[in-house]
């Protein structure tokens, strides 16, 4: 081995020995984060993103206490016009190394978080997709298939599209249901949302009539002691998230609907059609289970939105084409 190869291969070695040294106590982190009841996509997701600032501040030859907010602005521009990241994706792995920051402060291993004060300009919001009443009703009404197999299965996918809709849930929370989670007889079901927070939300009557026959075919086609609500008739066992967003591609197209339909379209939908009913911002908030009403504000931004449509067409003054003559 040359000289050169020699040092070259000391200096990988020392790369390394750097890394494991900053990652040591992001994993003690991510253990507590575990014990706490985290799930496995929040770690994934707060690893990946301090994990790039490990790199960074190895290349650097740094540790976590010697990143300022002057090196913390360096790694971030990097990751936006280096790395070519999309704002969204910047701001997640800044959110995970504040919160790392926070537990080495709470350790004692950092006496200053250089996120503080720290943040990135946000772009627009875009504003969530919205099928009208009319749309949903299309879908959720359409005749039942002629095969019994299919006949079947639209039972089951009927109960989940109008659950979807009836109570705004998230398509994860809808396939994690139990059984035992929905309550037909106080129409009520509970549901575990993020950070495994779980809330009560009423389901309609309409929904409440698609799981009841919907169920004597669930009770046939489950294996074993599964307890999931809606059940892989070819599997027997939870149906999974990407089944669940093919079999509502398929209702669409069966109903003779052109519009892109997935499962959150149906949350928004829930969202966006119970504030103009009822304007009641809180209670919408609490039943979608955010944890920040200002997510939940968005959809008077809908509202408002289509508000304006109607008075553009309507209204005899809101054209901006008015000649001076009048």
């Amino acid at each position: 081995m040359s000289v050169k190869e020699f040092g070259q291969l000391a200096k990988s070695v020392e790369a390394d020995a750097a890394l494991r040294e900053l990652l040591s106590p992001v994993n003690r982190w991510l253990n507590v984060l575990s014990v706490r009841n985290h799930s496995e996509h929040t770690l994934a997701a707060y690893f990946a993103g301090v994990n790039q600032l490990a790199l960074y501040l190895r290349g650097k030859r740094l540790t976590w206490t010697r990143c300022d907010k002057r090196q913390l602005a360096q790694h971030i521009s990097q990751r936006l016009d280096e790395d070519k990241l999309a704002l969204a994706s910047v701001q997640q792995e800044l959110s995970a190394i504040r919160h790392f920051y926070s537990w080495l402060i709470e350790e004692g291993i950092a006496r200053i978080n250089p996120t503080t004060g720290y943040q990135l300009k946000r772009s627009p919001r875009p504003l969530p997709s919205i099928a009208d009443v009319d749309l949903l009703t299309q879908l959720l009404e359409q005749e039942i298939p002629a095969t019994p197999e299919q006949a079947r299965l639209w039972l089951r996918d009927k109960a989940m599209f109008e659950l979807l809709y009836s109570s705004g849930l998230r398509v994860g929370e809808l396939v994690a249901l139990d059984i035992t989670d929905v309550d037909l007889a106080d129409l009520r079901v509970r549901v575990t949302g993020k950070g495994n927070k779980t809330r009560l939300v009423p389901i309609g009557t309409k929904a409440s009539d698609a799981i009841s026959r919907y169920l004597p075919h669930r009770n046939l086609w489950v294996e074993g002691q599964d307890t999931a609500l809606f059940i892989s008739e070819k599997l027997g066992t939870r149906l999974s998230t990407r089944a669940v967003q093919q079999r509502l591609k398929v209702a669409a197209k069966r109903a003779g609907i052109a519009q892109n339909l997935y499962p959150h379209l149906l949350r928004h939908c829930f969202a966006s059609h119970m504030l103009s009913g009822s304007g009641d911002l809180r209670a919408v908030q609490e039943m979608l289970g955010h944890s920040d009403i200002s997510t939940t504000q968005i959809y008077t931004h809908v509202d408002i939105a289509k508000l304006t449509q109607v008075y553009d067409r309507a209204h005899p003054r809101a054209s901006h084409a008015q000649s001076d003559s009048e």
